[in-house]
C-alpha cells in the first residue's frame, strides 16, 4: 500500500476520457424521426410559453398604469 503512486493528472484524464466513452456507448440515441418530434415539441412549448408571458406582462403593465 505505501508503493502505490498517487494517479497525475494525465492518468485522470485517461480515465474521465475512457469511462465517458464507456457511458456513451450505453445510451440508446433517439432515431431521427424521434429527434425531430422532440424538437417539434419544444419549438411548440417554447410558443406557447412566451405568448403566455407576453400577455402576463401586458397585463401586469396596465395595472401598474392603473396604480400610477
Amino acid at each position: 500500500m505505501a508503493n502505490e503512486k498517487k494517479p497525475n493528472i494525465f492518468d485522470k484524464i485517461k480515465r474521465f476520457w475512457r469511462e465517458t466513452v464507456g457511458e456513451l456507448r450505453k445510451v440508446t440515441w433517439p432515431t431521427p424521426e424521434e429527434a425531430w418530434a422532440l424538437t417539434k415539441i419544444v419549438l411548440i412549448v417554447t410558443v406557447i410559453m412566451s405568448l403566455i408571458l407576453g400577455v402576463m406582462d401586458y397585463v401586469f403593465q396596465k395595472l401598474i398604469g392603473l396604480l400610477a
